[in-house]
């Protein structure tokens, strides 16, 4: 799948500059996709895309939708060229901070303005363009439409609590309501079609400089979302309540002593007579279709709960009492192959992996994770470690966005003093301010087809720039890299240690 040893950069599209608090479609990704280039690098990874919600901190793997996309990242600047917008309109956003994102802030921003361009919009006949897009992606753009209007007709409330017309989806009242708000419904029609359409253009340059781009295709998805509200006889929900029976999470492992209890509502990967429910299996092969259209490669988030899955009963407020249920395995991956041909998929093999999970993914042939910041603290059999790599169909991170930086990692508590002197001893490095920069040459210098830096490890960031604290549920998902630090210098030290490590695709 990756053909020659390249490398390439972590980092979510909210983290990119920009005039209006938030990284988006705009002048940043265009000016990154550049800097990628003239650093050498072949690959840009960033997290999911779909619309957030502030009820769970605005994280990217809780979404409305899995196949929507985050109106946050519309550029405001090409609503203006498309003349959705005026220069006047633009120059009224208010100051934000090149470092943090304030989502209330730019939510309250850009929603008003993106509402603005609707008006703007709905005064002319809707275009070709417009039509094609809504015909194409009708079989889950208009559920979207329809629970994100019931939201807001419902005063925000989750669909499981809405009158039971609108939750359970039926009756005449349901029926009905499509017609009475086909404003509010074109609305939502057209903030999708203004992302698909703006990140269509960041998917054309990228490619036009030889750039290609990693997804993040979360296994499970968010309870009060359109996919599940949509589609609630594939998860295992109580028809009566419309609340979850058991919920996903992981057991007590690295990152916290009770698990993490996610509160997503599982899958019904059997039918009642256990057989492999068929409508579950359409519903993913037209989530990977989706994604696959939109990036080159696709890291599964939680790639075990394929093999096997943590099972919470939703009354739990911990994991700690889950249980391992099987998943679908192989026959799932075989099946998807068949309908769409390939199947460029980084699998996310973290946590407690068993022998089952890595011959699923090595039958598969897809590349695993080889995390560095979980080396080093076993003895020099550790997996992780590059001198135990068995095999070059792997990607090689410093760290995730569920770690620490390598900085703030390593200055931090919660790395021994026997650990510490055993990544200077392996390293042969006792400088410590530059440890990230040696864990990118200790990466780029692995034999991983692929090597993956965070933008914080290239820059030699430290904790305050952080993206993501599992087991925590506020001030995550927040940090921004001014425009700056984007610098030549920054850009040819990276392009040296690429060649010099023949990463250079």
């Amino acid at each position: 799948m990756i053909e020659k040893r390249t490398s390439g950069i972590l980092i979510h599209l909210t983290s990119l500059p920009g005039k209006h608090g938030i990284g988006d479609f705009g002048p940043g990704a265009y000016m990154f996709i550049d800097f990628l280039s003239a650093s050498g690098q072949s690959y840009w990874q960033f997290l999911p895309t779909g619309p957030t919600s502030t009820v769970f901190d605005n994280s990217p793997y809780m979404c409305r939708s899995v196949f929507a996309g985050n109106p946050l990242l519309i550029s405001l600047e090409l609503l203006q060229e498309n003349n959705y917008l005026s220069t006047d309109d633009l120059e009224r956003s208010p100051e934000f901070s090149e470092h943090v994102v304030n989502y209330p802030k730019v939510a309250a921003c850009k929603n008003a303005l993106v509402k603005k361009a609707f008006e703007n919009f709905s005064h002319s006949e809707p275009s070709i363009h417009f039509k094609d897009f809504c015909a194409n992606h009708k079989e889950w753009l208009d559920d979207y439409a329809l629970f994100m209007s019931f939201r807001e007709e419902f005063n925000s409330s989750p669909w499981y609590e809405w009158p039971d017309f609108a939750a359970r989806r039926s009756g005449k009242a349901f029926t009905q309501y499509a017609s009475k708000k086909a404003q509010e419904l074109l609305y939502y029609k057209f903030v999708q079609f203004v992302f698909f359409s703006q990140w269509q253009k960041i998917y054309d340059y990228a490619h036009a400089k030889n750039i290609s781009l990693i997804g993040d295709i979360p296994i499970y998805v968010a309870l009060d979302s359109s996919d599940v509200w949509a589609n609630q006889e594939l998860f295992k929900i109580n028809p009566k309540t419309l609340k979850p029976i058991k919920v996903a999470g992981v057991p007590p492992d690295y990152f916290s002593e009770t698990g993490q209890r996610w509160g997503n509502p599982v899958y019904k990967w059997k039918t009642a007579d256990n057989k492999y429910n068929k409508k579950l299996y359409d519903w993913w092969l037209h989530r990977f279709s989706q994604i696959f259209s939109m990036m080159d490669m696709v890291k599964i988030d939680h790639f075990r709960g394929f093999e096997a899955f943590w099972e919470i009963p939703a009354r739990d407020k911990t994991a700690v009492n889950g249980k391992w249920t099987k998943g679908p395995g192989k026959s799932f991956f075989t099946y998807l192959k068949k309908e769409l041909k390939e199947l460029p998929i980084i699998a996310e093999d973290l946590g407690v992996i068993t022998p089952p999970v890595e011959k699923m993914r090595d039958e598969l042939g897809f590349p695993g994770m080889k995390i560095l910041q979980f080396a080093f603290e076993s003895d020099v059999k550790n997996p992780y470690l590059p001198h135990n790599y068995e095999q070059t169909n792997s990607v090689v991170y410093t760290g995730t966005h569920d770690n620490n930086t390598t900085l703030g990692w390593f200055m931090g508590n919660k790395l021994s003093d026997e650990a510490r002197n055993s990544i200077r001893r392996y390293l042969n490095s006792y400088d410590d301010k530059h440890i990230a920069t040696e864990f990118t040459r200790l990466a780029m210098s692995s034999i991983a087809d692929l090597a993956i830096i965070p933008m914080q490890d290239i820059l030699g960031f430290g904790e305050d720039c952080r993206m993501n604290k599992p087991g925590t549920q506020s001030g995550n998902w927040r940090w921004r890299c001014a425009p700056h630090f984007f610098s030549n210098e920054v850009s040819q030290r990276l392009r040296d240690m690429t060649i010099f490590y023949n990463r250079s695709g």
